[in-house]
């Protein structure tokens, strides 16, 4: 079956939006995730409504303020390819954020539905965990923005860094049975970034019965769509890759299931 998992980046609208996956474009239910490149002194206001908000600094520097929070000079980083941690804000169902930006501005927007007794926060960079996955040419640095050992009703949030030639999301695993503890249902994009910026990657989207098998090529700042399925990606040589990943379902737990073909690559015997 064709689908259309993969958005592609758009120039930045009067508000500075660049890309918009919402539950009525993905065919889903739980996961809204948008872009913004802002300029320098502009000014932006998100209303969180029924949903929670994890906004991540992507680039740049801002201020932010929240029904609760005032922050300034949030931002270490001007390009994610700096490798250091981002700064990030929650915020729960019925709040808002008010945004100015001191420099150009790259921002995430992550959404899901709210709920539960969850105050704004500011994630700073030294409340985010770091770690180093894989082996071989399947390794990737991660960075646990918003995981399930932190607060929040929904949100999944995290960033990911794969160098050139290396594959990621590897061995092929797959969320899509909400089967708790065994596997969960949870829906996932990803926010492809590449350096230099004119590189690609692919990803491949396939479920076991054939219902979805799409390969796509990935080029900076596109948006692929992961309903159901296996979902790995592969770079090509020159090209580091980063992709931001937001994911919700039902059951706010990371519980997967390896595709039986590929899962010898976590053993031993693959150096």
């Amino acid at each position: 079956m064709k689908t259309n998992l993969l958005s592609k980046y758009q120039s930045p609208a009067s508000d500075g939006q660049t890309q918009l996956i919402t539950p009525n474009k993905a065919n889903w239910k739980y996961v809204y995730f948008e872009t913004k490149e802002i300029k320098k002194n502009q000014t932006i206001s998100i209303k969180s409504d029924a949903n929670e908000v994890c906004l991540v600094v992507l680039s740049g520097k801002c201020n932010i303020s929240t029904g609760e929070l005032n922050l300034t000079e949030i931002g270490d980083r001007m390009s994610p390819f700096d490798r250091v941690k981002p700064w990030a804000v929650y915020i729960n169902q019925n709040d808002f954020i008010e945004l100015k930006a001191l420099s150009s501005l790259e921002i995430a927007i992550c959404r899901a539905p709210g709920g539960g007794d969850y105050p704004a926060r500011i994630i700073s960079p030294d409340e985010i965990g770091s770690e180093k996955r894989g082996k071989g040419n399947n390794q990737r640095l991660v960075h646990n923005i918003l995981p399930e050992t932190e607060a929040a009703n929904s949100l999944l949030v995290v960033e990911v860094f794969t160098d050139e030639g290396n594959t990621s999301s590897y061995p092929s695993h797959k969320h899509d049975v909400d089967n708790y503890p065994h596997e969960t249902y949870l829906e996932e994009t990803y926010y492809h970034r590449f350096s230099p910026n004119q590189g690609f990657a692919f990803q491949r989207v396939y479920t076991e019965d054939g219902s979805i098998d799409e390969s796509m090529a990935v080029y900076d700042k596109d948006v692929v769509m992961v309903p159901k399925g296996y979902h790995p990606v592969a770079t090509v040589a020159g090209y580091n890759n980063y992709y931001l990943n937001v994911m919700a379902g039902p059951v706010r737990k990371w519980c997967f299931t390896w595709e039986d073909d590929h899962n010898w690559i976590n053993g031993e015997s693959y150096n």
